[in-house]
């Protein structure tokens, strides 16, 4: 009875489990998922297309070669449309497959198997986003298309996919976090989505208004008051979008990390870069997003002394 009681309540996670296997199979063998992955790719695909020759149009009129900045802008413009794909459909994969369960009244159900709370919610959570998984590495041979004329380095492409896993993780995590604390899909749901946004443009509003606060502040002192660090640079490192342009122009790191000196304000030097400050940032938040899932998925009954 302890050893039940103690693996309900956090449990192991095993990597293979009935419940893992049941959601895939649901999610990757419906005709829908097969047409979904089938349309995005002819999209954004037409839309790589379309780019190249316009790229292309214009600066052949005259006899030039590709340019490798315009390969280097077509490559971010197809990285920020991927982000934008996973922030819009990561937290609505996520935020209603534990009240989902609960309005279909098949969570009691669930938490009477063997499994454990802890295999139920990564389990849940990455048969989420195995599908959001699939769709981003199909792109791939799109992407590829860039190293045809230069400009994008292999390194940074593989960075560019590890973020998206990991921005996959964070705002799964969100989600499942809210799924299991509210009763509703529906708050789960707008909850799930208040909070992205909140992490996509609200930390860049409250970059820019500490920034303008703290520039105001700056020229408000006598002249000759020696050099201010600026600190509002670990605000927009909690930016999705800043984090992963960091990846893609290294030099933005230390650009928003500005310096105030006696001649004005002057680029300083980030502690460090802000995709690594965002995944350290977001790798504790998700922890604990997923420990308080874990813990408040059962009922815990009090102890008697």
């Amino acid at each position: 009875m302890r050893r039940n009681e103690t693996r309900g309540r956090l449990g192991r996670f095993d990597l293979i489990n009935p419940v893992l296997d049941k959601e895939i199979k649901l999610r990757m063998r419906s005709p829908r998922t097969m047409w979904t992955l089938f349309f995005y790719l002819l999209a954004i695909g037409f839309l790589a297309f379309v780019a190249i020759y316009l790229t292309q149009e214009l600066s052949g009129r005259n006899g030039a070669a590709f340019n490798p900045e315009q390969s280097k802008m077509l490559f971010y413009f197809l990285t920020m449309a991927q982000l934008g794909l996973v922030a819009f459909m990561a937290p609505g994969l996520t935020a209603g497959v534990i009240s989902g369960e609960r309005e279909k009244q098949t969570l009691n159900l669930l938490l009477t198997t063997q499994q454990s709370s802890a295999t139920i919610i990564i389990s849940k959570l990455l048969s989420s986003l195995s599908f959001m998984v699939l769709i981003v590495l199909s792109t791939i041979p799109i992407y590829s298309m860039v190293f045809l004329y230069g400009g994008i380095s292999p390194k940074q492409l593989v960075l560019v996919f590890l973020f998206y896993l990991f921005i996959m993780l964070t705002l799964g995590s969100i989600g499942i976090f809210f799924s299991t604390l509210l009763k509703r899909t529906m708050l789960s749901v707008i909850s799930t989505y208040g909070v992205t946004l909140f992490i996509f443009a609200g930390t860049a509003m409250l970059y820019f208004v500490m920034l303008s606060i703290t520039t105001n502040y700056y020229y408000s002192q006598p002249a000759g008051s020696g050099s201010t660090y600026n600190w509002v640079g670990h605000i927009i490192a909690m930016n999705p979008v800043a984090a992963l342009m960091s990846i893609l122009e290294p030099s933005l790191s230390d650009q928003v990390f500005m310096v105030h000196r006696n001649a004005g304000p002057v680029r300083g030097e980030a502690p460090m870069p802000l995709w690594l400050e965002f995944m350290l940032a977001y790798t504790i938040i998700s922890a604990i997003a997923l420990w308080i899932a874990v813990r408040k998925l059962r009922p815990v009954s009090r102890r008697r002394r």
